[in-house]
């Protein structure tokens, strides 16, 4: 059989797609030497949409193969987008026929409600944190007593993008604080800082991988230097050390799994969605 080159990949959903690029981008990374091109198509809800989106997948170059993941609800809708052809993978419904036969009852299917705002405690909760975040972001408000943790770290080392996931994902409260030139002087954190040891995390980060960020930044500067990196994550991670802060280093780490290892160490439970 002859080998496989191109692949277009449609992630269909009668709403905002994410579930349906979710697994299938966790599917396609497991496979290297194919060139994947994505499509979303999002909000599928009427015979119109879901025959545009049929239309668009089999109008698909003849050079790739077609790979459809439909989370769509409809039945009748699922039928004009698999008449499109190509491979079909529908694990939503798939699933949701083993859960029905596991628990011995009916689901009852709703069109978007897996990122949807049916559940405003869920999605007020999510807009909250991300407003703390945001606002607790750079050490700008050391009024910590609400934070679910606290991001540690030299600048540019991942802590701002981390929060913000946390937030939007699972609906915490993360603040962060950058260690300082000072702080690094004296070895030693802010008092409003280590009141709250319990809810810390350090991260930290290549000095090389640093440099090149910083340089982007602020290219030849002190600030960027290789030598001025290496020394702030030395020492950094020698607070760490001496005051019992969990960190990860982040050089070769995804924010969702960064996010993931910060939730098992301070042991915090996923809120939402």
């Amino acid at each position: 059989m002859a080998e496989i080159k191109n692949c277009a990949i449609f992630y269909v959903s009668d709403g905002t797609a994410i579930t349906a690029e979710t697994v299938g981008r966790s599917l396609i990374t497991q496979f290297t030497g194919i060139n994947f091109i994505e499509k979303r198509l999002a909000f599928i809800n009427n015979v119109e949409t879901a025959q545009a989106a049929a239309d668009l997948i089999k109008n698909t170059p003849s050079d790739y193969q077609r790979l459809v993941i439909n989370t769509v609800v409809d039945i009748e809708l699922r039928k004009i987008i698999h008449s499109a052809g190509g491979l079909k993978l529908d694990p939503f419904n798939r699933l949701l026929r083993r859960i029905e036969k596991n628990l011995g009852v009916k689901s009852d299917p709703g069109v978007g409600r897996t990122h949807g705002m049916l559940d405003s405690t869920s999605y007020n909760a999510r807009i909250e944190a991300t407003n703390f975040a945001l606002s607790h972001d750079d050490g700008v408000n050391l009024n910590l007593q609400k934070a679910d943790l606290i991001l540690l770290g030299v600048s540019r080392s991942g802590k701002t993008p981390t929060c913000l996931y946390l937030a939007l994902h699972y609906g915490l409260k993360a603040a962060n604080y950058p260690i300082t030139d000072e702080d690094l002087e004296r070895m030693k954190l802010p008092d409003d800082v280590m009141m709250h040891k319990q809810k810390l995390f350090g991260l930290t980060i290549d000095p090389f991988r640093l440099s090149q960020i910083r340089s982007e930044r602020r290219p030849n500067s002190r600030y960027a230097a290789l030598k001025k990196c290496q020394m702030e994550v030395s020492d950094a991670e020698v607070i760490y050390h001496r005051n019992q802060i969990p960190f990860l280093n982040t050089t070769l780490t995804s924010i969702e799994e960064i996010s993931g290892k910060i939730m098992i160490a301070l042991d915090l439970n996923k809120r939402l969605y």
